[in-house]
């Protein structure tokens, strides 16, 4: 018998939070698509039942669950060496995991924890797989509408998520607004490497972030309902993102409903992002985390 040839590998997609309502929706759309699918989750348990699901769906479906917790920087930092030392191409990196905390809760780093999920995490991990990023690979970092009403204030920032007494909405888009600057910064400066980094806005989507417990839940529900998406809805753009052709060809954008969201100079040209970038890199320096080099 003549010898078979290997199968080629798939193409390896790696997706944060992919335990919850959108990043169900896009593991599903991206293993649909013939990728082999890395499901970080820092809900294990909860991962590998979503895993059962979509493999009970389609079982040729390549899907595997690896724990990440971004509220642990050094975590991350292994994580993503452990996937550098395995040495496969990243062709797809979706920032899906996110936070709204209802206090104010300090990570083992010294973080407020909704800026280290949103932002410092999903930034370290990027950064540490840069050599896994090659031409045709692409970056989704899930964002916010609520990234217009950020307002970025040092050390605060990082320390306590704003200045002043915490709430959570602007710590939340305070979060989104720096997801959002270092959508646009690392676009800038890997465009000579083929990688496109973009931003998605899933719009108000039925997720637990929203789900705040508080007694003007109810009223929340009544007057916002007919607005809020689907999960699937809401995961729309992000798997265009990640799969549709003509958005390959675009870095450093924000894309609503589907299509391109232009950005005024305020957010292209803001004045703390080279900050922001070199105050994240700082950080994590100090904590002993190496970063490698763009």
């Amino acid at each position: 018998m003549p010898s078979l040839k290997p199968a080629l590998e798939k193409p390896l997609a790696l997706i944060t939070g992919a335990d919850g309502g959108m990043g169900t929706e896009i593991t599903r759309a991206v293993a649909q698509a013939g990728y082999r699918v890395l499901m970080a989750s820092c809900r294990r348990q909860k991962a590998e039942a979503v895993r059962r699901m979509l493999l009970r769906e389609r079982p040729d479906l390549d899907i595997e669950v690896r724990r990440l917790d971004l509220a642990c920087l050094r975590g991350v930092a292994a994580f993503a060496d452990q996937l550098v030392r395995e040495g496969r191409l990243v062709s797809l990196l979706m920032n899906c995991a996110g936070t709204m905390e209802t206090g104010l809760h300090i990570t083992e780093d010294g973080l407020e924890r909704t800026v280290s999920v949103n932002y410092v995490g999903p930034y370290l991990l990027t950064r540490k797989l840069l050599p896994l990023l090659g031409p045709g690979s692409r970056v989704v970092n899930m964002v916010s509408c609520t990234y217009a009403v950020g307002r970025l204030r040092f050390p605060e920032f990082f320390r306590r998520g704003r200045k002043g007494g915490f709430w959570r909405i602007p710590v939340y888009s305070n979060s989104k607004l720096a997801l959002t600057l270092f959508t646009l910064s690392l676009a800038a400066r890997v465009q000579g490497r083929g990688v496109t980094v973009n931003a998605a806005d899933p719009g108000i989507v039925s997720t637990d972030i929203i789900t705040m417990h508080m007694w003007f839940d109810p009223l929340t529900d009544l007057f916002f309902r007919p607005f809020i998406r689907t999960p699937r809805q809401g995961a729309d753009t992000a798997i265009r993102l990640l799969l549709d052709k003509e958005p390959g060809e675009h870095t450093g954008c924000l894309y609503a409903s589907g299509r391109v969201k232009p950005l005024s100079a305020k957010y292209t040209h803001h004045p703390q992002m080279q900050e922001l970038w070199d105050r994240t890199e700082d950080l994590l320096h100090n904590l002993g985390i190496q970063l490698p080099p763009l």
